[in-house]
Protein backbone atom coordinates (compact mmCIF):
# COMPACT_ATOMS: atom_id res chain seq x y z
CA UNK A 1 0.00 0.00 0.00
CA UNK A 2 2.47 2.24 0.40
CA UNK A 3 3.24 1.93 -3.09
CA UNK A 4 0.11 4.00 -3.52
CA UNK A 5 1.52 6.85 -1.81
CA UNK A 6 4.41 6.82 -4.02
CA UNK A 7 2.23 6.92 -7.08
CA UNK A 8 0.01 9.83 -5.76
CA UNK A 9 2.74 11.70 -5.03
CA UNK A 10 4.39 11.19 -8.59
CA UNK A 11 0.83 12.36 -9.81
CA UNK A 12 0.91 15.57 -7.35
CA UNK A 13 3.95 16.40 -9.03
CA UNK A 14 3.34 15.69 -12.43
CA UNK A 15 0.39 18.11 -11.94
CA UNK A 16 2.75 20.51 -10.16
CA UNK A 17 5.30 20.78 -13.27
CA UNK A 18 2.42 20.70 -15.99
CA UNK A 19 0.51 23.75 -14.76
CA UNK A 20 2.55 25.75 -12.09
CA UNK A 21 3.20 28.04 -14.80
CA UNK A 22 -0.28 29.01 -14.46
CA UNK A 23 -0.05 30.58 -11.54
CA UNK A 24 2.30 32.71 -12.58
CA UNK A 25 -0.02 33.69 -15.20
CA UNK A 26 -2.49 35.27 -12.48
CA UNK A 27 0.79 37.99 -11.80
CA UNK A 28 0.73 38.63 -15.58
CA UNK A 29 -2.20 41.13 -15.72
CA UNK A 30 -0.99 43.06 -12.39
CA UNK A 31 3.12 43.32 -13.56
CA UNK A 32 2.87 43.76 -17.28
CA UNK A 33 1.05 46.79 -19.30
CA UNK A 34 -0.74 46.39 -22.29
CA UNK A 35 1.46 46.95 -25.45
CA UNK A 36 0.25 50.47 -27.51
CA UNK A 37 -2.04 49.45 -30.24
CA UNK A 38 -1.87 51.95 -33.94
CA UNK A 39 -5.46 53.52 -34.58
CA UNK A 40 -8.27 51.18 -35.86
CA UNK A 41 -9.38 51.61 -39.22
CA UNK A 42 -13.00 50.11 -40.30
CA UNK A 43 -13.46 46.59 -41.40
CA UNK A 44 -16.41 45.25 -42.66
CA UNK A 45 -17.64 42.08 -40.63
CA UNK A 46 -20.55 39.34 -41.23
CA UNK A 47 -21.99 38.05 -37.62
CA UNK A 48 -22.33 33.95 -37.86
CA UNK A 49 -25.03 32.80 -35.35
CA UNK A 50 -25.57 29.24 -35.21
CA UNK A 51 -29.13 27.89 -33.69
CA UNK A 52 -30.61 25.29 -32.88
CA UNK A 53 -34.46 26.05 -31.40
CA UNK A 54 -32.96 29.27 -29.78
CA UNK A 55 -36.57 31.36 -30.35
CA UNK A 56 -36.74 32.34 -26.49
CA UNK A 57 -33.02 33.76 -26.70
CA UNK A 58 -31.79 34.80 -30.01
CA UNK A 59 -33.85 38.20 -30.69
CA UNK A 60 -32.24 40.14 -27.64
CA UNK A 61 -28.67 38.65 -29.23
CA UNK A 62 -29.36 40.20 -32.18
CA UNK A 63 -30.75 43.58 -30.40
CA UNK A 64 -27.37 43.99 -29.05
CA UNK A 65 -25.81 43.50 -32.38
CA UNK A 66 -27.91 46.18 -33.65
CA UNK A 67 -27.03 48.73 -30.29
CA UNK A 68 -24.09 48.39 -31.08
CA UNK A 69 -20.87 51.38 -30.73
CA UNK A 70 -19.66 50.77 -34.54
CA UNK A 71 -20.75 51.59 -38.05
CA UNK A 72 -23.70 49.33 -38.19
CA UNK A 73 -23.34 49.73 -42.25
CA UNK A 74 -20.11 47.15 -42.15
CA UNK A 75 -22.05 44.50 -39.99
CA UNK A 76 -24.56 41.93 -41.50
CA UNK A 77 -26.08 39.30 -39.41
CA UNK A 78 -25.81 35.94 -40.70
CA UNK A 79 -28.02 33.07 -38.44
CA UNK A 80 -28.38 29.15 -39.78
CA UNK A 81 -31.27 27.92 -37.95
CA UNK A 82 -30.34 24.17 -37.77
CA UNK A 83 -32.04 21.55 -37.42
CA UNK A 84 -34.87 23.92 -35.34
CA UNK A 85 -38.44 22.37 -34.84
CA UNK A 86 -39.32 25.92 -33.61
CA UNK A 87 -39.89 29.21 -34.80
CA UNK A 88 -35.83 30.33 -34.16
CA UNK A 89 -35.66 31.07 -37.98
CA UNK A 90 -38.91 33.38 -38.08
CA UNK A 91 -38.13 35.22 -34.93
CA UNK A 92 -34.07 35.94 -36.01
CA UNK A 93 -35.41 37.20 -39.46
CA UNK A 94 -38.18 39.76 -37.46
CA UNK A 95 -35.30 40.58 -35.31
CA UNK A 96 -33.19 42.09 -38.28
CA UNK A 97 -30.95 38.78 -39.55
CA UNK A 98 -30.47 37.48 -42.69
CA UNK A 99 -31.50 33.31 -41.71
CA UNK A 100 -31.06 30.35 -43.79
CA UNK A 101 -32.45 27.25 -42.53
CA UNK A 102 -31.02 23.31 -42.54
CA UNK A 103 -32.02 19.97 -41.99
CA UNK A 104 -29.69 17.43 -41.84
CA UNK A 105 -29.93 14.83 -39.27
CA UNK A 106 -26.52 12.94 -40.13
CA UNK A 107 -24.38 15.70 -39.78
CA UNK A 108 -25.07 17.08 -36.53
CA UNK A 109 -23.22 19.91 -34.84
CA UNK A 110 -21.99 23.49 -35.03
CA UNK A 111 -19.21 22.71 -37.04
CA UNK A 112 -21.56 21.35 -39.95
CA UNK A 113 -23.84 24.30 -39.15
CA UNK A 114 -21.03 27.41 -39.59
CA UNK A 115 -19.63 25.44 -42.76
CA UNK A 116 -23.24 25.48 -44.25
CA UNK A 117 -23.71 28.88 -43.18
CA UNK A 118 -20.14 30.28 -44.92
CA UNK A 119 -21.31 28.56 -48.00
CA UNK A 120 -24.63 30.31 -48.13
CA UNK A 121 -22.85 33.20 -47.55
CA UNK A 122 -20.56 32.94 -50.46
CA UNK A 123 -23.33 31.80 -52.66
CA UNK A 124 -25.22 35.42 -51.42
CA UNK A 125 -21.98 37.32 -51.44
CA UNK A 126 -19.64 35.79 -54.06
CA UNK A 127 -17.45 38.83 -54.12
CA UNK A 128 -16.74 37.98 -50.00
CA UNK A 129 -16.79 41.21 -48.80
CA UNK A 130 -16.15 40.80 -45.69
CA UNK A 131 -12.70 41.10 -43.57
CA UNK A 132 -13.59 39.36 -40.72
CA UNK A 133 -15.84 36.86 -38.97
CA UNK A 134 -17.84 36.90 -35.61
CA UNK A 135 -18.92 33.63 -34.13
CA UNK A 136 -21.98 33.95 -31.76
CA UNK A 137 -24.21 31.73 -29.59
CA UNK A 138 -28.12 32.23 -29.92
CA UNK A 139 -27.69 32.95 -25.89
CA UNK A 140 -25.01 35.71 -26.23
CA UNK A 141 -25.68 39.63 -25.41
CA UNK A 142 -23.33 41.80 -26.34
CA UNK A 143 -21.98 45.04 -24.60
CA UNK A 144 -22.36 48.17 -26.97
CA UNK A 145 -19.01 48.71 -27.24
CA UNK A 146 -18.03 45.30 -28.16
CA UNK A 147 -17.08 45.06 -31.87
CA UNK A 148 -15.86 48.26 -32.05
CA UNK A 149 -13.37 46.88 -29.41
CA UNK A 150 -12.69 43.78 -30.80
CA UNK A 151 -12.07 45.96 -34.41
CA UNK A 152 -9.14 47.76 -32.22
CA UNK A 153 -7.39 44.46 -31.75
CA UNK A 154 -8.64 43.36 -34.82
CA UNK A 155 -6.51 46.68 -36.71
CA UNK A 156 -3.57 45.61 -34.96
CA UNK A 157 -2.51 42.58 -36.54
CA UNK A 158 -4.53 39.82 -34.66
CA UNK A 159 -6.47 37.86 -37.60
CA UNK A 160 -8.39 35.56 -34.64
CA UNK A 161 -9.41 37.75 -31.65
CA UNK A 162 -11.52 36.03 -28.30
CA UNK A 163 -13.08 37.95 -25.95
CA UNK A 164 -14.02 38.57 -22.58
CA UNK A 165 -16.93 35.81 -21.21
CA UNK A 166 -19.24 36.70 -18.98
CA UNK A 167 -22.39 35.27 -17.34
CA UNK A 168 -25.87 36.33 -17.35
CA UNK A 169 -26.95 33.96 -14.62
CA UNK A 170 -23.79 33.47 -12.67
CA UNK A 171 -26.04 33.29 -8.88
CA UNK A 172 -28.60 30.19 -9.92
CA UNK A 173 -27.18 27.62 -8.49
CA UNK A 174 -23.97 26.19 -8.27
CA UNK A 175 -23.30 24.74 -11.54
CA UNK A 176 -23.82 27.66 -13.28
CA UNK A 177 -21.95 29.28 -10.67
CA UNK A 178 -19.05 26.86 -11.45
CA UNK A 179 -19.53 27.26 -15.10
CA UNK A 180 -19.06 30.93 -14.95
CA UNK A 181 -16.14 31.10 -12.79
CA UNK A 182 -14.37 28.88 -14.84
CA UNK A 183 -14.68 31.25 -18.17
CA UNK A 184 -14.02 34.03 -16.18
CA UNK A 185 -11.21 32.46 -15.04
CA UNK A 186 -10.34 31.51 -18.37
CA UNK A 187 -10.90 35.50 -19.92
CA UNK A 188 -8.67 37.08 -16.99
CA UNK A 189 -5.62 34.90 -16.18
CA UNK A 190 -5.36 32.22 -19.53
CA UNK A 191 -5.99 34.87 -22.27
CA UNK A 192 -5.27 37.80 -20.71
CA UNK A 193 -2.13 36.87 -19.42
CA UNK A 194 -1.09 35.30 -23.03
CA UNK A 195 -2.01 38.53 -24.86
CA UNK A 196 0.44 39.99 -22.87
CA UNK A 197 3.33 37.65 -22.74
CA UNK A 198 2.63 37.75 -26.48
CA UNK A 199 1.70 34.09 -27.30
CA UNK A 200 -1.50 32.37 -28.32
CA UNK A 201 -4.69 32.59 -26.84
CA UNK A 202 -7.45 30.29 -27.08
CA UNK A 203 -10.82 30.55 -28.88
CA UNK A 204 -13.68 29.36 -26.19
CA UNK A 205 -16.63 28.47 -28.19
CA UNK A 206 -18.32 31.71 -28.47
CA UNK A 207 -17.14 35.25 -28.76
CA UNK A 208 -14.15 35.49 -31.13
CA UNK A 209 -13.78 36.95 -34.67
CA UNK A 210 -11.79 35.85 -37.58
CA UNK A 211 -10.03 37.34 -40.58
CA UNK A 212 -11.02 36.30 -43.89
CA UNK A 213 -7.38 35.31 -44.95
CA UNK A 214 -7.46 32.82 -42.15
CA UNK A 215 -10.78 31.34 -43.21
CA UNK A 216 -9.08 30.73 -46.67
CA UNK A 217 -5.64 29.52 -44.98
CA UNK A 218 -7.93 26.57 -43.33
CA UNK A 219 -10.14 26.12 -46.42
CA UNK A 220 -13.08 27.10 -45.07
CA UNK A 221 -14.45 25.78 -41.66
CA UNK A 222 -13.44 22.19 -41.69
CA UNK A 223 -13.86 21.75 -37.64
CA UNK A 224 -16.56 19.49 -37.18
CA UNK A 225 -15.00 17.52 -33.68
CA UNK A 226 -17.17 17.83 -30.67
CA UNK A 227 -15.36 20.73 -29.71
CA UNK A 228 -14.95 22.60 -32.99
CA UNK A 229 -13.67 25.73 -30.76
CA UNK A 230 -10.42 23.83 -29.67
CA UNK A 231 -9.70 22.14 -33.01
CA UNK A 232 -9.56 25.40 -35.11
CA UNK A 233 -7.65 26.99 -31.97
CA UNK A 234 -5.41 23.92 -32.39
CA UNK A 235 -5.29 23.70 -35.83
CA UNK A 236 -3.84 27.56 -35.95
CA UNK A 237 -1.31 27.35 -33.03
CA UNK A 238 0.30 24.48 -34.85
CA UNK A 239 0.79 26.80 -37.93
CA UNK A 240 2.41 29.36 -35.99
CA UNK A 241 -0.83 32.00 -35.70
CA UNK A 242 -1.41 33.50 -32.72
CA UNK A 243 -4.81 34.04 -31.65
CA UNK A 244 -5.29 37.69 -30.04
CA UNK A 245 -7.53 38.77 -26.82
CA UNK A 246 -9.59 41.86 -26.45
CA UNK A 247 -10.53 42.12 -22.34
CA UNK A 248 -12.54 44.91 -22.86
CA UNK A 249 -15.29 43.59 -25.21
CA UNK A 250 -17.50 41.37 -22.96
CA UNK A 251 -20.40 39.50 -23.94
CA UNK A 252 -22.67 37.18 -21.03
CA UNK A 253 -24.04 33.72 -22.40
CA UNK A 254 -25.94 32.12 -20.36
CA UNK A 255 -25.08 28.57 -18.29
CA UNK A 256 -26.63 25.34 -17.43
CA UNK A 257 -28.29 24.97 -14.19
CA UNK A 258 -29.35 21.06 -14.31
CA UNK A 259 -26.63 18.25 -13.32
CA UNK A 260 -27.46 16.36 -16.52
CA UNK A 261 -27.55 18.46 -18.76
CA UNK A 262 -23.82 20.21 -17.72
CA UNK A 263 -23.18 16.24 -17.81
CA UNK A 264 -24.02 16.08 -21.00
CA UNK A 265 -22.05 19.46 -22.33
CA UNK A 266 -18.75 18.33 -20.47
CA UNK A 267 -18.73 14.69 -21.62
CA UNK A 268 -18.95 16.23 -25.13
CA UNK A 269 -15.89 18.87 -24.21
CA UNK A 270 -14.13 15.62 -22.74
CA UNK A 271 -14.23 13.49 -25.57
CA UNK A 272 -13.94 16.59 -27.81
CA UNK A 273 -10.36 17.11 -26.31
CA UNK A 274 -9.53 13.62 -27.13
CA UNK A 275 -10.63 14.06 -30.10
CA UNK A 276 -8.40 17.13 -30.89
CA UNK A 277 -5.38 15.69 -29.35
CA UNK A 278 -5.73 12.26 -31.28
CA UNK A 279 -6.13 14.01 -34.64
CA UNK A 280 -3.50 16.83 -33.89
CA UNK A 281 -1.35 15.40 -30.86
CA UNK A 282 1.46 15.16 -33.50
CA UNK A 283 1.48 18.50 -34.65
CA UNK A 284 1.42 20.03 -31.01
CA UNK A 285 3.77 17.29 -29.82
CA UNK A 286 6.43 18.45 -32.90
CA UNK A 287 5.81 22.32 -32.05
CA UNK A 288 6.74 21.97 -28.75
CA UNK A 289 9.90 19.91 -29.70
CA UNK A 290 10.57 22.84 -31.82
CA UNK A 291 10.11 25.55 -29.18
CA UNK A 292 6.72 26.49 -29.59
CA UNK A 293 5.56 27.30 -25.75
CA UNK A 294 1.83 28.25 -27.27
CA UNK A 295 1.68 24.44 -28.65
CA UNK A 296 2.79 23.43 -24.68
CA UNK A 297 0.36 25.44 -23.15
CA UNK A 298 -2.76 24.28 -25.92
CA UNK A 299 -1.56 20.42 -25.08
CA UNK A 300 -1.49 21.18 -21.50
CA UNK A 301 -5.72 22.58 -21.32
CA UNK A 302 -6.20 19.75 -23.14
CA UNK A 303 -4.69 16.73 -22.14
CA UNK A 304 -2.83 15.93 -19.00
CA UNK A 305 -5.33 16.97 -16.39
CA UNK A 306 -7.99 14.39 -17.84
CA UNK A 307 -5.74 11.58 -18.32
CA UNK A 308 -4.17 12.47 -14.31
CA UNK A 309 -7.21 12.44 -13.18
CA UNK A 310 -7.97 9.46 -14.40
CA UNK A 311 -4.90 7.45 -13.36
CA UNK A 312 -5.03 8.83 -10.07
CA UNK A 313 -8.72 7.40 -9.69
CA UNK A 314 -8.00 4.30 -11.52
CA UNK A 315 -4.88 3.12 -9.12
CA UNK A 316 -6.37 4.48 -6.09
CA UNK A 317 -9.93 2.16 -6.42
CA UNK A 318 -7.92 -0.47 -7.44
CA UNK A 319 -5.61 -0.48 -5.15
CA UNK A 320 -8.70 0.04 -2.40
CA UNK A 321 -10.35 -3.59 -4.13
CA UNK A 322 -7.36 -5.41 -4.32
CA UNK A 323 -6.44 -4.49 -0.23
CA UNK A 324 -10.09 -5.63 0.54
CA UNK A 325 -9.84 -8.33 -1.08
CA UNK A 326 -6.84 -9.58 0.47
CA UNK A 327 -7.43 -8.37 4.09
CA UNK A 328 -5.04 -5.63 3.91
CA UNK A 329 -5.54 -2.72 5.59
CA UNK A 330 -6.38 -0.34 3.04
CA UNK A 331 -6.73 2.99 5.55
CA UNK A 332 -3.14 3.88 3.70
CA UNK A 333 -5.49 4.78 0.55
CA UNK A 334 -7.60 6.25 1.94
CA UNK A 335 -5.65 8.69 3.64
CA UNK A 336 -3.48 9.10 0.43
CA UNK A 337 -6.39 9.70 -1.50
CA UNK A 338 -7.91 12.42 0.91
CA UNK A 339 -4.50 14.38 0.99
CA UNK A 340 -4.62 14.47 -2.57
CA UNK A 341 -8.47 15.21 -2.79
CA UNK A 342 -7.47 17.84 0.12
CA UNK A 343 -4.72 19.72 -1.79
CA UNK A 344 -6.88 19.35 -5.03
CA UNK A 345 -9.30 21.87 -3.24
CA UNK A 346 -7.00 24.33 -1.73
CA UNK A 347 -5.58 24.99 -5.13
CA UNK A 348 -9.30 25.33 -6.55
CA UNK A 349 -10.29 27.39 -3.50
CA UNK A 350 -6.96 29.84 -4.47
CA UNK A 351 -7.93 29.48 -7.89
CA UNK A 352 -11.52 30.46 -7.47
CA UNK A 353 -11.28 33.39 -4.82
CA UNK A 354 -8.35 34.87 -6.96
CA UNK A 355 -11.02 35.31 -9.48
CA UNK A 356 -14.17 36.08 -7.71
CA UNK A 357 -12.20 38.48 -6.00
CA UNK A 358 -10.92 40.40 -9.26
CA UNK A 359 -13.79 40.13 -10.95
CA UNK A 360 -15.94 40.66 -8.05
CA UNK A 361 -17.70 44.15 -9.70
CA UNK A 362 -18.35 42.23 -12.89
CA UNK A 363 -19.82 39.06 -11.03
CA UNK A 364 -24.12 40.00 -11.46
CA UNK A 365 -25.03 37.81 -8.33
CA UNK A 366 -25.88 38.71 -4.38
CA UNK A 367 -22.32 38.79 -2.45
CA UNK A 368 -23.16 35.94 -0.34
CA UNK A 369 -23.58 33.85 -3.26
CA UNK A 370 -20.53 34.89 -4.67
CA UNK A 371 -19.17 33.68 -1.61
CA UNK A 372 -20.90 30.12 -1.39
CA UNK A 373 -20.23 29.34 -5.19
CA UNK A 374 -16.82 30.05 -4.49
CA UNK A 375 -16.44 27.72 -1.86
CA UNK A 376 -18.35 25.06 -4.22
CA UNK A 377 -15.99 25.27 -6.97
CA UNK A 378 -13.86 23.17 -6.54
CA UNK A 379 -16.76 20.22 -6.17
CA UNK A 380 -17.74 21.75 -9.52
CA UNK A 381 -14.51 20.73 -10.79
CA UNK A 382 -14.31 17.17 -8.87
CA UNK A 383 -17.20 16.13 -11.39
CA UNK A 384 -15.04 16.08 -14.49
CA UNK A 385 -13.49 13.27 -12.54
CA UNK A 386 -16.51 11.14 -13.60
CA UNK A 387 -17.00 12.54 -16.81
CA UNK A 388 -13.01 11.85 -17.67
CA UNK A 389 -13.76 8.33 -17.16
CA UNK A 390 -16.97 8.27 -19.03
CA UNK A 391 -15.38 10.15 -21.92
CA UNK A 392 -12.82 7.37 -22.22
CA UNK A 393 -15.44 4.23 -22.06
CA UNK A 394 -18.44 5.75 -23.57
CA UNK A 395 -19.75 4.30 -26.70
CA UNK A 396 -20.74 6.89 -28.90
CA UNK A 397 -20.65 10.93 -27.60
CA UNK A 398 -22.97 12.97 -29.64
CA UNK A 399 -23.40 16.82 -29.98
CA UNK A 400 -26.91 18.24 -28.44
CA UNK A 401 -28.10 21.16 -27.83
CA UNK A 402 -28.42 22.93 -24.55
CA UNK A 403 -31.70 24.93 -23.79
CA UNK A 404 -31.39 27.88 -23.35
CA UNK A 405 -34.03 29.95 -21.64
CA UNK A 406 -32.65 32.59 -20.36
CA UNK A 407 -34.03 35.83 -22.27
CA UNK A 408 -32.52 39.44 -20.76
CA UNK A 409 -31.47 42.16 -23.06
CA UNK A 410 -28.22 44.25 -22.29
CA UNK A 411 -30.56 46.81 -20.39
CA UNK A 412 -32.27 44.30 -18.16
CA UNK A 413 -28.68 42.44 -17.42
CA UNK A 414 -27.28 46.08 -15.97
CA UNK A 415 -30.85 47.05 -13.91
CA UNK A 416 -30.35 43.33 -12.55
CA UNK A 417 -26.91 44.64 -11.44
CA UNK A 418 -27.69 48.02 -10.09
CA UNK A 419 -30.48 46.55 -7.83
CA UNK A 420 -28.18 43.69 -6.47
CA UNK A 421 -25.37 46.40 -6.13
CA UNK A 422 -28.27 48.94 -4.09
CA UNK A 423 -29.60 45.94 -2.02
CA UNK A 424 -25.60 45.32 -0.98
CA UNK A 425 -24.74 48.77 -0.68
Amino acid sequence: MDAVKVFNFIISIVFIVCYSYQFLYILIPYVMKDKPMKPAVGHRYAVLISARNEQAVIAKLIESIRRQSYDLGLVTTFVVADNCTDDTARVAAEAGAIVFERFDSVRVGKGYALNYLLRRIDELFPERPFDGYFVFDADNVLEENYIEEMNKVFSNGSEIVTSYRNSKNFGDNWISAGYALWFLRESKYLNGARMKLGTSCAVSGTGFLFSQKVLEECGGWNFFLLTEDIEFTVFNVIRGRKIGYCRSAMLYDEQPTRFTQSWRQRLRWARGYLQVFGKHGGGLLSGIAHGSFSCFDMTMNIMPAAVLSFLGVFINGAAAVFGLATGQDISVVGESLLSMLGNSYLTLIIIGGVTTVSEWKRIYAPNWKKLVFTLTFPFFMFTYIPISFAALFARRVTWKPIAHTRSASLAEIRAAAETLSSRTA
